[in-house]
């Protein structure tokens, strides 16, 4: 069961993962009114909200883009940080959408950022369990309940962060798509293609969210099963 709902959830990304990356090749080939590339875009929404403290810079990859809090950088891929389009716009803006939050101490973005290194530590706990649970599931059917307890907890982490990085994401996007409209930055048409791009993109945070709930669902399920024999 565990093999199965991994495998609906990996075509599910997969086929999100692919609307994304064809919507913004699509978008990509338009260019916008305004002529901006991505940089220069993030530059000025950076500046707008009195935020001067943050570099913006170029990174390997395609869809690579990020915001790091730690480095203080919005990293953008070369496709937006050259870019000319809305696709462009809509990435580079959404990326200082999270400069934003940062600056202005978002509670989501705040709380995300302190479960960090909790997760990571999680991770590399129920690796262990799992490497335990194989091996103690031959002498010992207590050590099974107990390691699934354990795993259900690293799960529940698991699940509280991706679901905490939905309005993380949304607010970002939400920030993003208003200032590009106020400040001119796009068309009424590229606003709809900057929104459609960004809508894509956030459904893979929606993705990894609903798999994390499924899976620690089936581990609670399977903990309760276990209970009953």
């Amino acid at each position: 069961m565990l093999l199965l709902i991994g495998v609906v959830f990996m075509i599910i990304s997969w086929s999100v993962s692919n609307k994304l990356k064809n919507k913004f090749k699509k978008y990509s080939q338009v260019g916008l009114a305004s002529n901006l590339s991505g940089r220069e875009i993030a530059e000025k929404m950076l500046a707008d909200h009195g935020i001067y403290d943050v570099k913006v810079v170029s990174v390997e990859g395609q869809l690579t883009d990020h915001y790091n809090p730690a480095s203080k950088t919005v990293n953008l891929s070369p496709d937006v940080y050259h870019g000319r389009s809305a696709a462009a716009a809509a990435v580079a803006a959404h990326e200082c959408g999270h400069a934003v939050q940062h600056a202005t101490a978002y509670s989501f973005l705040e709380f995300r950022s302190a479960m960090v290194p909790v997760q990571n530590v999680t991770a590399r706990v129920m690796n262990i369990m799992f490497m335990a649970m194989l091996f103690g599931s031959f002498f010992l059917q207590g050590f099974m309940q107990t390691g699934l307890l354990i795993i259900i907890g690293c799960y529940f982490v698991f699940t509280l962060f991706a679901f905490v990085t939905l309005p993380v994401e949304f607010d970002a996007s939400s920030r993003a798509l208003a200032w590009i409209d106020r400040k001119g930055i796009v068309t009424s048409k590229e606003h709809e293609m900057a929104k459609d791009a960004l809508k894509w993109a956030a459904m893979t945070y929606v993705v990894a969210a609903l798999s994390a709930l499924v899976t620690l669902f089936y581990f609670i399920l399977s903990y309760l099963g276990m209970s009953r024999d």
